[in-house]
């Protein structure tokens, strides 16, 4: 058994560790202390778990595999607020006849996997509902607390019938709550919005189905289903009608899409979170985006800029005025790579005003402005206001039609940096687009300085990505596809590829990173577009100037490690890179 202080921290940490930083340590959530002790040690996560388990004589489990057969032992609950989960460990119980099984039984032992050592509360818990001797291991708390929802679901213990006899040990003052169906449901969203901030999610779905309420978060750009507790189908009107009282929407009207906004705190997190309600055949569909206004922002170097691309785009955002346009699809990191941008040249002698929607990002000292369309702002009405604010640097969120692309080509010609975004395939794309709306080539060729397509790929785990051999025909295919030099397919030999580990949660990445193609207005292609060609001929006469694709930029993300070839063929089509 561990060795523990009454406080609940190894007596090892007494002498390291002053009482107010004990305090600091044992106050958040138990899935939480590891990285606040490696925190106030200055260690490294790993490097305190090791500790932690030579402290408490706990082994490190890895490569955790659920205990299925055990599921049943312990309610949902408890392993959520304990962060507990039965693990498989050693060789499989030997098989027994059906006489002996029961005796057998409460005789094997029950591993369990925890992210911080246990106390003598929860073994005292977990015995009222098992007999069978206990045998703890420490574990990586994201990988425990991971295992915990896909065994139980998220939330499950929010729902359980509360039958069991165990009550949580921050609602013991509050029994008669735990039994109550809608405190039930309000703590089953508040947990379901938790752990998709935990898992670094942007949106989250609520799908009915014909007889399930499907969940899906969407994670690093691709959507991941969530386990969810076998009894959520009876709750299902409950949590659709509790999102819609926390959007302030209309409860009783289910005939009609309807949009909404919750302010959502949880712990030292704060999210701005945009609703959509739609109506389906079985009941309606939720979907939520999740905007953290107070998240750590990314600087261009962070965003995976090479050294050559910051120096190219530092040099246009010295520029007193002019357009610089980022584009690609939605949810390619459009606006985060403005607000870096905005965050480069942001200094106490410039007056920078944004007209955005949503605010995904504060900046201080920035004038930030949120687009109502509801009352008439409109990124066109905004921008015609914000033009008698004496304006240095203006960012707006989205040129969506032709008035607004006018009123911000006008605003660079008379003195103005202006910062936007469209939606084209490439950077080129950027150029046709604004002319099909209807602006004049002159006015487009004199107004935009740089145009940056970007994209977002995975990132490799670091913790295991290793490099593999590589088969150099499918590379020499691959890198044809991508539009790169085939003949760098004879000198690879490895690449690094995803291996999965508590880390990453199995994925084998962690994290996303960008790919940039930037596209500099020069003399040559002002005459290209005032003859009003096409996107193709553009993208041609830019790349022999040396403009690299979005291909190329991919593919020297994979030679460097940071992502996989697998990655950027899913995010480039093959038109594009043609």
């Amino acid at each position: 058994m561990s060795v523990l202080l009454a406080e609940g921290l190894p007596a090892a940490f007494a002498d390291r560790l002053t009482p107010e930083q004990r305090q600091s340590v044992l106050e958040v959530p138990r899935h939480l202390r590891l990285g606040a002790l490696a925190r106030e040690l200055s260690l490294a996560e790993p490097a305190a778990l090791a500790e932690l388990a030579d402290a408490s004589r706990l082994d490190i489990a890895s490569s955790l595999t659920p205990d299925t057969t055990a599921r049943g032992l312990l309610p949902a609950r408890l392993a959520h607020d304990y962060q507990i989960i039965p693990i498989v460990f050693g060789p499989a119980a030997t098989p027994v006849d059906d006489s002996a099984e029961a005796e057998a039984d409460t005789l094997r032992p029950l591993h369990l996997a925890t992210g911080w050592p246990p106390d003598a509360i929860m073994s005292e818990w977990i015995r009222t509902f098992t007999p069978r001797p206990l045998v703890w291991h420490l574990a990586v708390p994201e990988r425990v607390q991971q295992l915990i929802v896909e065994t139980f679901g998220v939330g499950s213990g929010s729902l359980e019938d509360g039958d069991d006899g165990y009550v949580a040990p921050e609602t013991l003052t509050q029994q008669e709550e735990t039994v109550d169906e809608d405190a039930a449901v309000v703590r089953f969203v508040s947990d379901v919005i938790s752990q998709a901030i935990a898992d670094e999610a942007t949106d989250i779905h609520f799908e009915p189905q014909e007889a399930q309420l499907r969940i899906r978060y969407r994670v690093d750009g691709l959507l991941v289903q969530v386990p969810v507790p076998e009894n959520l189908l009876r709750y299902q009107d409950a949590i659709i009608s509790r999102l819609k009282i926390m959007a302030r929407l209309n409860i009783s009207e289910k005939r009609l899409p309807q949009d909404g906004r919750i302010n959502f705190k949880a712990a030292n997190t704060t999210l701005d979170i945009r609703v959509s309600t739609v109506p389906t055949i079985y009941a309606e569909s939720i979907s939520l985006r999740l905007l953290n206004q107070k998240k750590e922002a990314y600087t261009m170097d962070r965003l995976g800029m090479s050294a050559d691309e910051q120096a190219q785009i530092a040099q246009v955002l010295d520029y007193p005025h002019g357009i610089i346009l980022v584009t690609g699809p939605t949810g390619s990191g459009k606006s985060t790579s403005l607000n870096a941008f905005l965050r480069k040249i942001n200094s106490t002698d410039l007056r920078i005003i944004t007209i955005e929607d949503p605010i995904e990002y504060e900046v201080p000292g920035v004038n930030q402005m949120q687009v109502r369309t509801e009352i008439g702002l409109t990124f066109a009405s905004a921008l015609r206001h914000v033009l008698r604010q004496d304006p240095d640097v203006i960012m707006v969120g989205e040129i969506r039609d032709r008035d607004t692309a006018d009123i911000a080509i006008r605003a660079s010609l008379t003195g103005h940096l202006v910062f936007s975004t469209l939606h084209t395939n490439d950077a080129p794309g950027a150029i046709t687009r604004l002319v099909d709306m209807g602006i004049e080539p002159f006015l487009v060729a004199s107004a935009i300085e740089l145009v940056i397509a970007q994209r977002l790929v995975r990132r490799l785990c670091s913790e295991c990505s290793r490099p593999e051999p590589i088969s150099k025909l499918k590379l020499r295919d691959t890198l044809a596809i991508l539009g790169c030099d085939t003949a760098e397919a004879e000198l690879i030999e490895s690449l690094k590829s995803p291996v999965g580990c508590d880390r990453c949660r199995g994925t084998g990445y962690r994290g996303r990173i960008g790919l940039f193609e930037i596209f500099r207005l020069n003399d040559d292609l002002h005459e290209l577009i005032l003859k009003r060609e096409s996107t193709r001929t553009l993208t041609h006469a830019a790349r022999q100037q040396g403009m690299r694709s979005l291909g190329q930029s991919g593919w020297d993300k994979v030679k460097a490690g940071y992502t996989t070839l697998e990655e950027v063929l899913r995010v480039i089509s093959v038109t594009e890179s043609k």
